[in-house]
């Protein structure tokens, strides 16, 4: 018998709290690995190179790359105090 893949993996929005109290969005197939990716600064982005360790504090799952590439503007377009409102849900 065969594995069974899923062929629409989940993808997630994430945001991380980073050193220096900053908040950074993005959107990843794989939660653990990315935030790995941003603390070891292999892959991680470049914002969060210079603010390690960042620390994730809220995700969502998405349906498809498009809903999570939309999800993550909107987050990005929000204000601190509204994201952090979000985490706090």
């Amino acid at each position: 018998m065969k594995a069974r893949t899923d062929p629409h993996p989940q993808q997630f929005v994430y945001i991380l709290e980073c050193s220096d109290k900053t908040l950074y969005t993005g959107w990843t197939v794989n939660l653990e690995k990315r935030i790995r990716e941003h603390n070891n600064g292999k892959g991680g982005a470049r914002y969060t190179r210079g603010r390690r360790p960042v620390r994730l504090v809220y995700f969502e799952a998405c349906r498809s790359v498009s809903d999570a590439l939309k999800r993550e503007a909107r987050i990005k377009k929000l204000s601190r105090a509204q994201k952090l409102l979000l985490i706090k849900r």
